[in-house]
């Protein structure tokens, strides 16, 4: 985001150069709802632009994305840098600069944000209800805190009832997400996967987890 319409041109082309995608906004309110609309992989924030400043625009940003935001301004007191830096800002770039020395920043910057991101992606996925906590990546089930054994089958029910929780689903539903076929109506499949699984956690631990409804299906609810 740059009002400066010859320093936007000449940076724009210099990350084309370097084989970026570009999107410009020559005002903080184009450039808020461009970055709050879209999902970039890093954002160039002058402070000094019309119609909402940079500062503005870092905070609203900061409220809702994680995207890495790299300052251009003028504006080179040690104040401003602070400010800059705790609005939220990843880095502070002060003009007139190199154009060098901005590539770098911006690698660095990306290369940061990839750290961040595979950190994330490495983390586990753990769904839970009423004190029984399933870890998607480790196939694990515990019912406060105790483990519980369930066939491959009785987990992939637990999991599809808990990835949708507080909706009811429908016995073909639950065989479609969990079984893997479609349920004809004849089989009693799923009402006997969720008898084991009552079994298991409801009636071992004195947990309400999975809930009927008649003529319908299952359902877990958050209460």
């Amino acid at each position: 985001m740059e009002d400066d319409a010859k320093l936007a041109r000449f940076v724009e082309l210099e990350l084309v150069h370097e084989g970026y995608e570009v999107e410009k906004a020559a005002d903080g309110l184009t450039g808020a709802n461009l970055a709050l609309g879209q999902d970039f992989d890093l954002v160039l924030l002058d402070l000094m632009l019309p119609q909402l400043s940079g500062m503005e625009v870092l905070r609203r940003i900061r409220r809702q994305k994680d995207v890495p935001v790299i300052v251009l301004t003028a504006r080179d007191t040690v104040m401003d840098k602070v400010s800059g830096l705790d609005a939220g800002a990843d880095d502070y770039v002060t003009k007139p600069f190199a154009i060098e020395e901005l590539l770098a920043r911006i690698r660095t910057a990306l290369k940061r944000n990839e750290g961040r991101v595979s950190h994330v992606e490495q983390s586990e996925t753990v769904l839970g209800a009423h004190g029984v906590t399933l870890n998607v990546d480790r196939r694990e089930v515990r019912a406060r805190d105790v483990p519980i054994s369930l066939t491959q089958r009785e987990f992939e029910i637990l999991r599809a009832l808990m990835e949708h929780k507080n909706h009811v689903l429908s016995r073909d539903q639950l065989a479609q997400l969990a079984l893997g076929y479609d349920y004809a109506g004849t089989s009693n499949a799923v009402d006997v996967h969720v008898r084991h699984l009552r079994a298991k956690i409801d009636d071992r631990c004195g947990i309400k987890l999975i809930s009927t409804v008649r003529g319908v299906g299952y359902v877990i609810r958050d209460n």
